[in-house]
C-alpha cells in the first residue's frame, strides 16, 4: 500500500508562523541589530570615528541612553519581521512543500539554494519600508538633539517619511537589500550544510540542538563576511539625507568608493562583531521558535 503524503499546514499559515517566529527571534537580538546600525553608521559625514570598537559603543550607549536605549526602533524591527520573515518562510516553505516529491522527498540542494534566494529578494522587497524605519530609528540616538528625527513609534515614521520625502523612500536601499539578501540565502545555506555535514562527520556531534547551533555560528561567520559590505551600503543609503537638495550617496557602489576613501578597507567589514553575533542565534531562534509553532499549530489545530 503506497504511503499517503502527511497532511501539510495551509499556505496562509506558513506565512504567519514565519512572521511569528522572527519576530520571537527580534526580541532576543534586537540590542545587536542596534549596536550594529550605530557601528556602520559611525564616521558618516566626518573625519572622526564615534565608537573605537563594538564594546565602545555598547559602553558609550549604555551611559549615554541606558538599558532601554538597546531596545530603540524596536517596534520597526518587530514590523520588519512581520514582513521580511513571514514573506521569506512563507515562501520558503511554500515552495519548498510544492517542489517536494508526493512521497515527501524534499527537494535537492540545489533547488533548496534556489528557493533560498528567490523567498530572500521577496521578503527583502515586502520588508524594505520597516527596514528603512528601522534603520533610522536606531541611528537617531547618535544624532545631535536638533537633527533627530524623533520618530514615535514605526507607524509614525513611515506616514512622516511619505508625506516628508515621498512615497518611493520607503524603498530607498531596495537594490543592496535584496542583494543581501541573495548573498545571505545562497552562503547560509550551503555553509551551514556543508558544517553540519562536517561536524557530524567527526563523530562528536548528534543530530540535535547543540549541532544545529554550532552548524549555524559557522555558517554566520562566513555569511557575515560575504555580506557585510552590502549590509553596510543598504544601511548608509536607507539613513542618508539631502545635502543641499542631492542625496549624499547616489548607489551602492559610490557608498563603496566613498567608505573606502575615508575610512579604509576594513570599514567594509564595521560592525562584523555585533553582526556575527546577531546573524548566528537569530538564525537558531527563527528556526526553532519555527519549528515550535509548527507543531503547536499541528496539535492543536490539524487533529
Amino acid at each position: 500500500m503506497e504511503k499517503e503524503k502527511p497532511k501539510d499546514i495551509p499556505n496562509y499559515m506558513k506565512f504567519i508562523i514565519g512572521g511569528a517566529a522572527g519576530m520571537t527571534g527580534t526580541l532576543i537580538v534586537q540590542p545587536l541589530d542596534l549596536v550594529k546600525n550605530r557601528m556602520q553608521l559611525s564616521g558618516v559625514g566626518t573625519a572622526k570615528k564615534e565608537y573605537k570598537s563594538s564594546f565602545d559603543a555598547v559602553a558609550k550607549i549604555f551611559r549615554n541612553e541606558g538599558l532601554l536605549g538597546f531596545y530603540n526602533g524596536l517596534s520597526a524591527g518587530l514590523l520588519r519581521q512581520a514582513t521580511y520573515s513571514s514573506t521569506r518562510l512563507g515562501v520558503y516553505t511554500w515552495l519548498f512543500s510544492y517542489l517536494s516529491d508526493p512521497d515527501g522527498t524534499p527537494p535537492s540542494f540545489i533547488k533548496k539554494a534556489g528557493i533560498g534566494c528567490v523567498a530572500g529578494i521577496c521578503g527583502a522587497f515586502v520588508g524594505n519600508p520597516a527596514e528603512v524605519a528601522l534603520i533610522r530609528m536606531t541611528a537617531d540616538g547618535k544624532l545631535p538633539p536638533e537633527e533627530r528625527r524623533n520618530y514615535a513609534n514605526v507607524f509614525s515614521a513611515l506616514a512622516r517619511i511619505t508625506r516628508e520625502e515621498g512615497f518611493f523612500t520607503m524603498w530607498r536601499g531596495v537594490i543592496p537589500t535584496m542583494s543581501r539578501a541573495v548573498v545571505v540565502n545562497a552562503v547560509q545555506l550551503a555553509s551551514y550544510s556543508q558544517a553540519k555535514e562536517l561536524l557530524m562527520n567527526t563523530g562528536y556531534f548528534s543530530n540535535g540542538l547543540f549541532l544545529h547551533f554550532c552548524s549555524s555560528m559557522i555558517s554566520g561567520f562566513f555569511t557575515t563576511v560575504a555580506s557585510l559590505p552590502v549590509d553596510i551600503a543598504k544601511t548608509r543609503i536607507q539613513n542618508m539625507k539631502m545635502i543641499e537638495g542631492k542625496p549624499e550617496f547616489s548607489g551602492t557602489f559610490d557608498v563603496f568608493v566613498k567608505l573606502v576613501k575615508n575610512e579604509g578597507v576594513f570599514a567594509l567589514w564595521k560592525g562584523f562583531t555585533p553582526y556575527y553575533a546577531r546573524i548566528g542565534p537569530h538564525t537558531v531562534l527563527t528556526f526553532i521558535f519555527l519549528e515550535q509553532y509548527t507543531n503547536l499549530y499541528k496539535k492543536y489545530c490539524m487533529d
